[in-house]
């Protein structure tokens, strides 16, 4: 192993040393290990890591013992990615304090998935495509169930690994089909072997089986429906930190691996059009029933459920656009909507928008252990920071200007136009006005109606930090964009090279 690969690696390493500080630190000194110290092993092994990866933006795309792919995307991804779980640890400081007793575990299960979300976006193997998504199924069902004496905490475990099996079962299928076709399982080596085969007999339908396998996993990974029924359950009864998890960087991970398996593996327009009707169906779907069952739910972890499910189908619309402007990467209104840019923008804003909103359900889950949107009545009379900055944070999730989100809705839609792709645009644009309704809702709630409980809920410092980070964040980029904009479609370009 060369000192280039090593430094290729060096996020992954430093990933796994922090994992392993902070199980030697809690190991040694047990029953008697402050929160604070193993809490901040952990942020700080996140922050080196996002920062190793950030160093290799502009590096020529380079393979790494053939089965990773260092390049603009994945260094994208991680950086985002690491800086979200970061801020996970943050807010589960307090939380977790509460709820168990054994916290050096968790915060080394949570570098553990950090670290399969990093082999997960930098995946060039169609084996390590599976063993990055096992990785991080494994360890996101323990976390799912970390809290052993809480019911829920275990039925929604049970249920998201029974799920996660069948859909790992299916995708893993459907890898051996193209094995099978291709006798390769390298990405790059796949397209090049299917690409001289052709589409002919056989290989045609071979092609569409396994482009809807495929998409099983990933819908699965990325709450994609008709594969998001273990999503409302599972975010009701897990941890609200990893919630927020899944709901930010699991989802981030699924879309990755989608991305990148399709416009690498499966690029050419003789296969896109197969993965390219199936998505644009998934995505009108997914976002319309995420939408529509928001409407009804009185729960608000349930609630950022299903719109999370909505949200995964907006996303989607960036990667069914793709195909098409490959060929015509021509600018809009001084923009270049190149589809894969649209993802990442969306990823980057969604994770800082939603980990917003769950450090405030969080804050006031802790002062009331209430999570019913009834009970956010007269928040801005109880905690005026609290409602403000949850009102940032719908009004992103709702892709309303000057926020970040809006900016994800843009560039996403934007690709969606240029093609002239009526139907899913208008199918879009209905959903976004449905998706405002129950946002606002809360809204109402949290400055119209009036409050059951006149104390005060105080912030804790970690919280606030979150809020702090996720805040400027969402409304700072919102307004001055440009740098991420660029950098997103610099990323976007190694994938359509």
């Amino acid at each position: 192993m060369t000192a280039d690969t090593l430094r290729l690696l060096l996020p992954e390493i430093i990933l796994v040393l922090a994992g392993f500080l902070v199980i030697i630190i809690d190991l040694a000194l047990r029953r008697r290990t402050e929160d604070r110290l193993l809490a901040g092993v952990a942020v700080v092994g996140l922050l080196l890591a996002a920062v190793a990866a950030f160093t290799l933006r502009g590096s020529n795309p380079q393979p790494v013992l053939d089965m990773l792919a260092v390049d603009g995307f994945s260094t994208f991804l991680m950086v985002a990615v690491l800086v979200g779980i970061a801020l996970v640890v943050l807010y589960s400081m307090d939380y977790m304090k509460g709820h168990s007793r054994n916290r050096g575990e968790y915060y080394a299960f949570l570098l553990a998935v950090a670290l399969a979300i990093v082999l997960a976006v930098s995946a060039n193997d169609l084996l390590m495509v599976y063993l990055a998504m096992e990785f991080l199924s494994i360890t996101s069902y323990i976390l799912v169930g970390y809290l052993r004496d809480d019911l829920k905490s275990s039925e929604a475990a049970i249920k998201y690994f029974l799920y996660g099996s069948v859909a790992s079962g299916v995708m893993l299928y459907g890898i051996s089909m193209i094995f099978g076709a291709t006798g390769t399982t390298n990405l790059s080596a796949v397209a090049m072997a299917l690409t001289g085969q052709g589409l002919e007999g056989g290989m045609r339908w071979l092609a569409l089986t396994s482009v809807i396998l495929l998409v099983v996993g990933f819908g699965f990974k990325a709450s994609l429906v008709p594969f998001h029924q273990w999503a409302p359950d599972v975010y009701e009864g897990a941890p609200t930190p990893i919630t927020g998890f899944l709901s930010t960087a699991s989802k981030a991970a699924g879309f990755a691996l989608m991305t990148r398996v399709f416009m690498v593996a499966l690029p050419m327009p003789s296969f896109s059009q197969y993965w390219l009707t199936v998505l644009a169906g998934v995505s009108m779907i997914t976002m319309t029933l995420g939408n529509l069952v928001a409407l009804k739910q009185t729960n608000i972890k349930r609630l950022l459920a299903y719109s999370s499910i909505a949200q995964a189908g907006y996303i989607l619309m960036g990667l069914v656009a793709v195909p098409q402007i490959n060929f015509r990467l021509a600018p809009l209104d001084g923009f270049t909507f190149n589809g894969i840019n649209g993802i990442l923008l969306y990823l980057f804003a969604y994770i800082f928008t939603n980990l917003g909103a769950f450090a405030v359900v969080i804050a006031i889950e802790n002062r009331t252990g209430k999570v019913t949107i009834e009970d956010y009545g007269g928040m801005i009379y109880r905690s005026p920071w609290l409602a403000s900055l949850l009102l940032i944070f719908l009004l992103s999730l709702t892709g309303i200007p000057p926020t970040l989100g809006f900016w994800g809705k843009y560039f996403v839609f934007g690709a969606v136009i240029q093609i002239q792709f009526w139907a899913l645009a208008i199918v879009g644009l209905i959903n976004a006005a449905i998706a405002a309704g129950y946002y606002l809702n809360i809204v109402r709630h949290m400055f119209l109606m009036p409050a059951e409980d006149e104390e005060k809920i105080k912030i804790r410092p970690t919280i606030g930090a979150v809020l702090a980070v996720c805040s400027v964040a969402v409304v700072l980029l919102g307004i001055l964009p440009g740098g991420l904009i660029s950098w997103a479609t610099e990323s976007a370009q190694f994938l359509m090279r």
